[in-house]
């Protein structure tokens, strides 16, 4: 019977250092680590190794359930495989133990709560995109534009090169070409 650890975080910049540590205060042999988004167990490699690996009678341990799945579905998919090979699964920072009735409550309840906060998350987002387009400010993907197209048509217009607009508005060629010629960018 092996203890295992899985540590994950959401992004390259964030830190998996914390996890790892109280993963193997928890007596974990081996821990799969990677950088992925939670939202989705599609493309955690690191996490289908561990439920390709783990055995009759061994423990996956997490330090909390959001590190595992963020959606009751995957959750409960995940559990259900677990459980299905005899894997008990636990948490170092929240009472969960599928080996226990209790723990599987828990686990429930955290499920429903971890999909919660996404739902809350998305929907904060979206209205903070209608937001900034109603007050002009969002025109879809990427920032405002920083070129003065006005002024470079302008000097354009005065007999002006590329490469002196250019130089005297501080851009690069290509974003003069760009503003000259909308159609080829």
């Amino acid at each position: 019977m092996a203890v295992y650890g899985y540590a994950r975080v959401s992004t390259t910049d964030q830190d998996l250092s914390l996890q790892e540590a109280a993963l193997k205060a928890a007596g974990c042999e081996v821990i799969r680590s990677e950088k992925k988004s939670g939202t989705t167990t599609t493309g955690r490699t690191e996490l289908q190794t561990l439920l390709d690996f783990a055995r009759k009678g061994d423990t996956i341990i997490v330090t909390r359930i959001d590190r595992l799945a963020r959606s009751i579905a995957d959750l409960a998919s995940l559990v259900d495989a677990l459980e299905a090979k005899g894997v008990i699964l636990r948490a170092t920072e929240q009472p969960i133990d599928t080996s226990t009735a209790a723990g599987r409550c828990f686990l429930q309840m955290l499920g429903v709560f971890a999909e919660f906060e996404t739902n809350l998350r998305r929907e904060r987002q979206l209205e903070g995109i209608a937001k900034a387009k109603a007050a002009g400010v969002y025109e879809g993907k990427g920032r405002p534009a920083s070129i003065p197209a006005d002024r470079v048509r302008e000097m354009h217009a005065a007999g002006s090169g590329p490469s002196a607009i250019a130089k005297a508005l501080g851009i690069s060629r290509m974003s003069v070409h760009r503003v000259l010629n909308p159609k080829a960018a």
